[in-house]
């Protein structure tokens, strides 16, 4: 690249507008955020970098009354927003205007259909694209500090600097393979608002461990774990601030009625107690015959018997053969718990969506049914219909 392009920092709505004009017309917008999280439920929207060629800037969303000017630039669906493992900041604006800004190409999911390590970090990504070293001078700033330092927002830039070069040159490798339509459902998925919604009543599933409990004491951890999502909602602080998973799964086992009882469970804090004890009393008592109104998650046996291990194997290796046919390391398209997934709860399995679906999945659920059967032919492994 280039000596690096000037760095406009916006904290004024005139200044917004005229940046906004920079970029009409423009096929793509590399997009990146900052924000805090650590002491809220929501995230804390510090800083917004954007940059399409050399335009580029950092939005203070702290001192603006609005972004309107850029929700325009940012909902164009002729313009595509890139991102790199851009859930995070999919979910701020989601949040910000209730809607998601298609259409979109994240870079880390992109990375590894041209042979590049999966989950690939976006320092790994410019290093391999560009042959650039990213610095680390300020991976723990607080971006809700003001005023930032020129250092500050150029480190902050380089995370749209380099992601829109980053953008150019896996697309233009995807073009070259084939393979760029590959991604269009991986990232139609990223733009299901039920991934960034939370519904109270689902929120049991995100404790580690629930999938342990049965009968009653699952039903008291799906009634506490909704309590405590809209408790933390309502005062947009961390779930663990109001009660930690661990302890969490101790109240759904031990199901305590009394302020005493709370008192001898491990980890509740006395604070805890001062403030929610009482209700959380009576919640656990009122809930106390109730069964689960949620089908429970689905494990599979802790041990595989020998045939359902051939099985995985022959899978292995079907994925191991188109794979290599396709130059991809074999754990991108498949690893042993996406195949274990596909025996076991085929509708949640991957290997079923998007580009993994077309190159290796039908085929696998095809042997699975019988449909296909696994040959050696001159000493080479196919996968031949049944007749």
């Amino acid at each position: 690249m280039n000596s690096p392009p000037h760095v406009e920092f916006i904290d004024s709505r005139p200044r917004l507008f005229e940046f906004c004009a920079t970029l009409r017309g423009a096929e793509w917008l590399a997009v990146d955020t900052e924000f805090l999280r650590e002491r809220t439920y929501y995230p804390k929207f510090c800083l917004l970098q954007v940059a399409s060629g050399s335009h580029v800037a950092c939005i203070d969303p702290l001192a603006l009354d609005t972004l309107e000017p850029l929700a325009e630039i940012l909902f164009d669906p002729s313009l595509t927003k890139v991102l790199h493992s851009g859930r995070q900041d999919l979910e701020i604006f989601y949040r910000l205007w209730n809607k998601l800004p298609a259409p979109i190409f994240d870079t880390q999911i992109a990375a590894p259909l041209v042979g590049l390590a999966e989950q690939i970090s976006y320092a790994g990504l410019v290093s391999e694209l560009l042959g650039i070293t990213l610095g680390k001078g300020h991976t723990r700033t607080d971006w809700s500090s003001r005023p930032l330092s020129d250092e500050q927002l150029r480190y902050a830039a380089e995370d749209v600097i380099y992601l829109g070069a980053s953008y150019q040159a896996l697309r233009g490798r995807l073009e070259a393979f084939g393979r760029l339509r590959w991604l269009d459902d991986d990232f139609s998925a990223l733009l299901n608002p039920s991934l960034y919604e939370i519904p109270p009543h689902q929120a049991w599933q995100r404790i580690g461990g629930a999938h342990q409990l049965r009968g009653r004491p699952l039903a008291m951890l799906q009634i506490l774990a909704m309590w405590r999502e809209e408790t933390a909602r309502e005062q947009d602080i961390p779930r663990n601030w109001v009660v930690r998973d661990e302890v969490m799964l101790d109240l759904a086992r031990l199901t305590p009625k009394s302020l005493e009882d709370l008192r001898r469970i491990r980890g509740m804090e006395e604070r805890t107690i001062r403030r929610y004890g009482n209700h959380l009393c009576c919640l656990i008592r009122e809930a106390q015959d109730r069964l689960p109104q949620m089908p429970e998650i689905k494990t599979r046996a802790l041990r595989r018997t020998s045939e359902e291990e051939a099985l995985l194997d022959l899978l292995n290796a079907v994925v191991r053969l188109r794979a290599s046919q396709h130059s991809l390391n074999p754990s991108v398209l498949a690893g042993r718990k996406d195949l274990e997934q596909l025996l076991d709860q085929p509708e949640q399995c991957k290997l079923l969506r998007g580009w993994r679906k077309t190159m290796a999945g039908e085929e696998l659920a095809a042997i699975l049914r019988g449909e296909r059967f696994v040959n050696v032919i001159d000493g080479c492994l196919h996968v031949q219909h049944r007749i």
